[in-house]
């Protein structure tokens, strides 16, 4: 589902250059998608366990960071595309995700994209977060926290239960 559908739809018309940072990759399944779609992929987990189960399965293809989404450590104007696919909603407060979109800003180059997915807030979106940290971000919002951030040609579409976002550091 991932590969065939997913990663397609967040990605589609999406140029991702040649070095992109997939923040939150959790267990992994869309670094085996994106390994295929950028010539460097690097990963930064905030899980420690899911870190090391990152890097003993795609390090031998990608780096794999210990770190945080919102304080990556890594270099300014570094990536050609940053990508985070369904984890937004994890991220505990609107000022931390705020926060990862400043990181996310920062980390690429002019003219980097920035694209991602995440569900669509809704009763049983929360029912099946139930004990987990589920904090969805609006679509209607989204756009002006991403131009916030300083990100221009901000695209935020819905799709279902679904929204994918694009937007470009000038």
């Amino acid at each position: 589902m991932v590969r065939d559908r997913l990663v397609p739809w967040v990605l589609a018309d999406v140029d991702l250059g040649d070095s992109t940072l997939e923040i939150g990759p959790g267990y992994g399944a869309n670094m085996g998608a994106l390994l295929d779609k950028t010539p460097r992929l690097t990963a930064v987990e905030i899980d420690g366990p899911m870190a090391r189960q990152l890097q003993a399965a795609y390090g031998h293809r990608a780096r794999v960071i210990h770190g945080d989404g919102t304080d990556t450590g890594l270099p300014a104007d570094e990536f050609s595309s940053v990508v985070c696919f369904t984890m937004l909603h994890h991220v505990p407060t609107a000022r931390l995700q705020d926060k990862l979109f400043v990181e996310a800003f920062r980390v690429l180059a002019p003219g980097g994209v920035f694209a991602g997915s995440d569900s669509v807030d809704s009763r049983w979106f929360r029912i099946a977060h139930f004990r987990d940290t589920c904090n969805p971000v609006s679509p209607t919002t989204l756009p002006e926290r991403l131009r916030q951030a300083g990100f221009h040609n901000v695209h935020v579409d819905v799709k279902g239960s679904n929204q994918r976002w694009r937007a470009v550091k000038p």
